[in-house]
């Protein structure tokens, strides 16, 4: 006691004050700690709302079974723009030196003496015939003063919001709908609002939300922003507006610090990886830059109109379970015995397997027992028997993964390569949660370099950052001998293409922009399905070099059919104009062929025709035994796409194969 006042009075009331814990709210938190979420700067945060808000307005149209029409613009706003839109004044600057921009006489003379000597040495390097670098950029340039600012508008079709929910689900951190187990695009749960947390960071504005639903006469119009210390909406603006058109979907709008520049190909890369996993769906990017001829649009078609089917919530498997999720499960469950909620709570637990784990917990425990009675020591015992049973794996019955047909439309549609194959695994397991691993193998394409080019999916979303450590890039460069299969690894253009989806994906690094090689299960998944379309091309790479050939034959023999037709020819005249008694010994059958050669029946024209015909008809059963032998004679089919012309039938669920979608027509 002594001691304990001892240490009070040495820290004093400074001290003391400082020692004070202070409670964050989870929106401060994420705001100190941006970067966890990929708000690492101006350019990155720019790249993540765009990314946020797309993600948002495909889940809000796939949640309907509607095919999504998203409407996504990036309209750049000068700072004495942006200044205007928040009532500043510009003002002239006084002291220039005081900007971190400011370059001296003395530094500004030496950084050109230095450009002169760099554009000396270009010009006797191209003089002399040898390849030089471009000039590096002068390091005058914008300041931290000088930052771009940026309105994203993101405009979708799907089920909008509720009226009164708009301030909590935009307006608050950590609220929503997507904590289930179940197969979900988001990694954190934090969606647009985030974006309006950096909104808030970097301009102070708020964000504009319009939204309709299903048969509403009138839009939501809200104006918010958020308070980041309390973690509550701020509502500036909260109203309903005439809905005339019957319009239903959520439009978004908000006004960031952000870098266009140096995140342009991210975002444009992006919005084409989104295109290639998801073909049902239909994007418009514009870019709206400071002067007209900056100005850009892309427009991604839908290519199918078949959907995933949606991701279905489920259970939780015992073995991927912690202590905590445990005790969770049982504050809130509406079973009442032991018994119940074992079989209710979990996959892979049915009746007599309840009961025989309940024998095993030992003789405390009983199948009638309440639940919400066990003791900690309890729920730890439970816990452990968790980790050392046996279970059946769970099924991938609740994933929802892009589907083989979607992947391959997907990448033909965008990439237009020469040559793909596709191929979709089984579901497997890795520490309690289901995962399909689907993959796509292409060579060739517009905008593909040579060598490999890497496309991830995770949960149907792409991943662009920390490429290097992932277990698909690891897969690809390490793992799979490219030789084998009759691929050039260094100069055919090959798009690698993995999609991963689960109700847990194993991110690593705080980001949560790459999948880790440590988990054996995926590793061997990936490689197993990349190997399955190498395969797949090898077959067509087999039966192309065999039809080069054969075309390279042809062209040889046939460029000597006029030489031997004309020696064939002069042999038989020699041979006709012979005595007769000479061409008795030739036999029967050539003593016709000579009387035809005799009466002009037979010409060097008619032995050309015939040389040329057999030249064919060789070639062509070469190449039927080949693909016999190969087994391979079913391959030579091209592969067709059927679309419905009637928008307006109902059908039966579809049959999916590989390569087609068979849509049953239900009723009249």
């Amino acid at each position: 006691m002594v001691q304990a006042d001892a240490t009070k009075a040495k820290l004093g009331k400074g001290s003391a004050r400082d020692a004070t814990l202070k409670l964050k709210s989870p929106a401060e938190f994420f705001a100190e700690n941006k970067n966890i979420a990929g708000f690492d700067n101006p350019g990155k945060s720019l790249y993540t709302t765009v990314r946020e808000l797309v993600e948002n307005a495909l889940d809000s149209s796939e949640s309907i079974a509607e095919l999504p029409v998203i409407e996504v613009t990036i309209e750049e706003i000068s700072r004495s723009a942006f200044n205007a839109l928040i009532g500043l004044v510009d003002r002239e600057r006084v002291d220039a030196a005081l900007y971190d921009d400011f370059e001296s006489d003395k530094a500004k003379e030496k950084r050109l003496a230095k450009e002169a000597r760099d554009q000396l040495k270009q010009a006797k390097a191209l003089a002399a015939g040898k390849k030089v670098k471009e000039a590096i950029a002068s390091k005058i340039g914008k300041g931290r003063g000088d930052t771009s600012f940026f309105k994203v508008t993101c405009k979708d079709n799907g089920k909008g919001m509720p009226h009164d929910d708009i301030p909590n689900m935009l307006g608050r951190v950590l609220s929503g709908t997507k904590y289930g187990l179940k197969q979900t695009r988001g990694k954190f749960g934090l969606g647009a609002k985030m974006a309006l947390i950096w909104s808030k960071m970097s301009t102070g504005l708020p964000i504009d939300i319009w939204s309709a639903t299903k048969n509403q006469n009138f839009i939501s119009f809200c104006r918010l922003d958020i308070n980041i210390h309390k973690n509550i909406p701020n509502i500036h603006i909260h109203e309903k507006r005439s809905n005339t058109e019957g319009w239903r979907g959520a439009e978004l709008q908000v006004t960031i610090e952000g870098n266009w520049t140096t995140y342009r190909s991210k975002i444009i890369s992006y919005m084409r990886q989104m295109a290639i996993i998801t073909p049902y769906a239909q994007f418009l990017f514009r870019y709206i830059g400071p002067t007209p001829d900056k100005n850009m649009t892309i427009r991604f078609a839908r290519r199918t109109l078949v959907m995933p089917p949606i991701p279905e919530e489920t259970k939780y498997h015992p073995s991927a379970v912690d202590l905590l999720l445990v005790k969770r499960l049982i504050a809130d469950t509406t079973k009442q015995d032991l018994f119940h909620f074992l079989q209710h709570e979990f996959i892979s637990i049915n009746k007599s397997y309840a009961d025989r784990l309940i024998g095993e917990m030992g003789p405390e425990f009983s199948p009638k027992m309440p639940v919400k009675s066990l003791s900690d020591e309890q729920i730890v015992r439970i816990h452990q028997l968790f980790r050392q049973a046996k279970f059946d794996d769970p099924t991938g019955d609740c994933l929802s993964p892009a589907g083989e047909y979607n992947l391959r439309l997907g990448i033909m549609k965008e990439l237009r390569p020469d040559m793909v194959a596709t191929y979709e695994g089984s579901a497997q397991v890795f520490e309690g949660h289901p995962f399909i691993v689907e993959s796509g193998v292409s060579l060739g394409g517009k905008d593909v370099k040579p060598g490999i080019n890497i496309f991830r999916f995770a949960n149907r979303i792409p991943l662009l950052f920390e490429q290097g450590g992932d277990v698909v890039t690891r897969t690809a460069m390490k793992r799979i001998n490219w030789g084998n299969y009759k691929i050039n690894q260094a100069q055919d253009k090959i798009g690698v293409f993995v999609s991963i989806v689960s109700t847990k994906i194993p991110f690593k690094g705080t980001g949560k922009e790459y999948i880790g090689d440590d988990i054996s299960e995926i590793a061997a998944a990936v490689k197993s399905a990349l190997q399955n379309c190498c395969i797949q091309l090898k077959s067509k790479i087999v039966r192309q070099q065999q039809a080069r050939e054969r075309l390279q034959r042809k062209r040889n023999l046939s460029k000597y059919i006029p030489d031997v037709s004309r020696a064939i020819y002069e042999v038989l005249e020699l041979m006709v104009s012979g005595h007769k008694s000479k061409r008795q010994r030739y036999g029967v059958e050539y003593q016709e062929m000579l009387d035809k050669v005799a009466g002009r029946e037979v010409t060097e024209a008619t032995i050309k025709q015939k040389l040329t015909q057999h030249v064919q008809q060789v070639d062509s059963e070469m190449a039927l035994e080949f693909a016999t032998q190969s087994g391979m004679a079913d391959a030579v089919r091209d592969t067709i796409y059927l679309r419905t012309l009637d928008s307006k039938r109902t059908f039966a669920p579809d049959l999916h194969n590989s390569v087609c979608v068979l849509r049953l027509f239900s009723g009249l």
